[in-house]
């Protein structure tokens, strides 16, 4: 009896510790696959950062950012 309580009373805390992690696992995926400032093919692209447009949202949450209206503000290389 004790060991099929103590096994219902720890769902709880195996649950928020697999969401945590799992979260915590997705955004060091997105930062590794959509960040600007990571180059998985440094031959063919080794500043991928000067392709971005001014348009691209590059950050998670843009709060007052509307990035379709912006405009070039930096020079070409």
């Amino acid at each position: 009896f004790f060991s099929l309580s103590l096994s219902l009373q720890l769902v709880p805390l195996i649950g928020f510790i697999s969401v945590g992690l799992g979260s915590a696992v997705l955004y060091l995926l997105r930062l590794a696959l959509y960040s600007p400032d990571v180059s998985w093919d440094r031959k063919n692209n080794p500043e991928p950062w000067n392709k971005l447009s001014p348009t691209d949202q590059y950050k998670f949450l843009a709060v007052s950012t509307d990035y379709k209206n912006l405009k070039k503000d930096r020079p070409s290389f």
